[in-house]
């Protein structure tokens, strides 16, 4: 069946791919005071003076650099190198190293604290961004940014990465990346994106010891985020990896289970390829409890409280959909790819905005638009349907 439409598919997630990006460059420039807006209403209108966030920049950053990467358009190339100079300028503490969380309209610092989450994506996008240019200036924050991390948020002691610090890397009484998130000290969220981010940093630069640092990632994965009876990812900790919360993020399971076998590759340890190809097949198979009767995958399970988050998330879809398209090239298990092929149809009919251009924040169970939420915003970015784009046409490629 796929046999017969992997052409038509590649052509609607390329044409999707420019759609997305067409919307970044044409919508989001903000040409009164530099780099890009902070935030668009779902109707496009600008938030006027809308702060500006550490994590939407980095990700417009990756976003641009990688679409030039996928299909050379200059356009696309000069859009990361607006977006690495504000990042730079803007973003970057000069005095104190790592990234500010915000910064005001205006580009002023704002919430200057550490979150390691927003490092780790400034390591990702100027990763990609170099591979793009070539500008050894972006390599060299990027090194930059991955000894502060080092430095300050590595836990000797019990392993991984603490969450978050004041400025000038004291301990920090809130670590929370948003009010949906628990206080604890480490969570599966930031090292994760730690992993993605160290993962694309080795591409460009085969150090040695960045190389040992993923790999311990992948067993701090192995050993503590991955719930091993249930293939769940568990979400908070304290720094000794105790937990007590029970809630699956079904999202974050799918994507979790092809960035960690990209991981296992990018090192090249068979011994670590093997065991995360079982597991992204495993994991994947996990997260089909999240997919209801519409063929889309819920946002969150409650276990303790048996509650369903029937929300269907713009972004668990893009991610889903790579989840599970890996876990059909490694499995060949046909339920996978008809998990894939629901998923594309979902997100065509209820969460791309065909008449406005991006993708809606989500849907409700009864399909009504999530209320409040941003089109472009302080988490709402380019980045995870634009890569879902790239990622879905290279593995359609393969399968041809």
């Amino acid at each position: 069946m796929i046999e017969n439409n992997i052409e038509a598919l590649i052509t609607e997630f390329d044409g999707e791919l420019n759609s997305i990006l067409n919307y970044w460059a044409t919508h989001t420039i903000d040409e009164e005071n530099g780099g890009f807006l902070g935030a668009l209403d779902n109707d496009n209108n600008v938030i006027k003076n809308a702060p500006k966030g550490a994590v939407l920049n980095a990700r417009i950053l990756w976003s641009f650099a990688a679409g030039y990467n996928f299909n050379k358009d200059d356009k696309y190339l000069s859009l990361a190198e607006r977006s690495f100079e504000y990042l730079k300028n803007h973003f970057i503490d000069q005095e104190m190293g790592g990234v500010f969380w915000s910064v005001d309209y205006l580009g002023n610092p704002l919430d200057t604290k550490k979150q390691i989450y927003a490092i780790s994506f400034a390591i990702y996008g100027l990763a990609e961004y170099y591979k793009a240019s070539k500008n050894e200036e972006a390599l060299a924050i990027a090194k930059s940014l991955f000894n502060d991390i080092e430095k300050h948020s590595f836990d000797a002691i019990n392993g991984g990465y603490l969450e978050a610090l004041t400025r000038d890397w004291k301990e920090i009484g809130d670590l929370r990346l948003s009010d949906k998130d628990a206080n604890e000290k480490k969570t599966m969220n930031t090292h994760l994106h730690i992993l993605e981010a160290y993962t694309n940093l080795y591409r460009c630069w085969p150090d040695a010891n960045l190389k040992s640092k993923i790999v311990i990632l992948l067993a701090v994965f192995d050993e503590h985020i991955l719930n091993q009876s249930t293939k769940h990812l568990v979400l908070f900790f304290d720094e000794k990896w105790n937990t007590n919360y029970n809630i699956v993020s079904y999202g974050h399971d799918i994507e979790a289970s092809w960035l960690m076998l990209e991981a296992a590759e990018v090192v090249g340890d068979e011994k670590l390829i093997h065991r995360f190809e079982k597991l992204a097949v495993e994991i994947a198979n996990a997260s089909t409890e999240g997919i209801d009767s519409t063929g889309a995958m819920i946002y969150e399970f409650e276990v303790d409280k048996n509650h369903q988050i029937l929300e269907k998330h713009w972004w668990v879809q893009a991610e889903a959909m790579v989840g599970f398209l890996n876990a059909y090239q490694l499995s060949k298990d046909e339920s996978l790819l008809n998990h894939f092929l629901a998923i594309w149809h979902f997100t065509k009919k209820h969460i791309i905005d065909h008449k406005k251009g991006e993708w809606f924040w989500g849907v409700n169970e009864d399909f009504s638009l999530m209320q409040g939420e941003d089109k472009a915003g302080f988490w709402k970015c380019p980045y995870h349907n634009s890569r879902a784009c790239m990622e879905v046409v290279n593995r359609l490629k393969k399968l041809n």
